[in-house]
């Protein structure tokens, strides 16, 4: 009877670390898979001008073109329109898994216009308001012109993925 008894908490243990090692699995399993899905979350992507916190305070109106580029940097694309025209263009984009699309959640078109003095005249920041090109400084949405004619296609191809 001695050998039985042995042999019976023998087995009660082994069964013991089997159930121990099978839960230890299902926590590792779990704790594999909360990794996984956790490397499928969102990202946001940047492209183009960063513009620095302030930035646009620093620049007054009247302030010269060399103030411009010491705060602003070098634009994107400079443009003449009865003076001189810096725009600086940015876009941020977003995709909520790793292996969808992208979706575009903002673009900007940072406007500095300069007089024949080449003096700051007026500072825009152009974005997408209910589908249209907004002014989110002046609150106001351009009228057609040779400014919109030059803004319409730099946000159509800021668009296009």
């Amino acid at each position: 009877m001695t050998k039985t008894s042995h042999f019976s908490s023998r087995a009660a243990s082994s069964r013991g670390l089997t159930a121990r090692w099978r839960s230890f699995r299902a926590v590792a399993a779990v704790a594999l898979l909360c990794a996984a899905l956790g490397a499928c979350t969102g990202e946001q992507f940047q492209k183009g001008y960063i513009l620095p916190q302030g930035a646009l305070e620093q620049i007054p109106i009247g302030a010269s073109q060399d103030q411009v580029l010491i705060v602003m940097g070098t634009p994107s694309t400079v443009a003449t329109l009865n003076g001189e025209v810096f725009y600086y263009i940015s876009q941020r984009s977003e995709r909520k898994v790793a292996f969808m699309n992208q979706k575009v959640v903002d673009q900007r078109v940072i406007a500095v216009y300069f007089d024949k003095n080449r003096q700051v005249q007026r500072l825009a920041n152009y974005g997408l308001q209910d589908g249209k090109i907004f002014d989110f400084i002046s609150r106001t949405t351009p009228t057609s012109g040779q400014e919109m004619s030059y803004l319409t296609p730099l946000f159509k191809l800021l668009s296009f993925n």
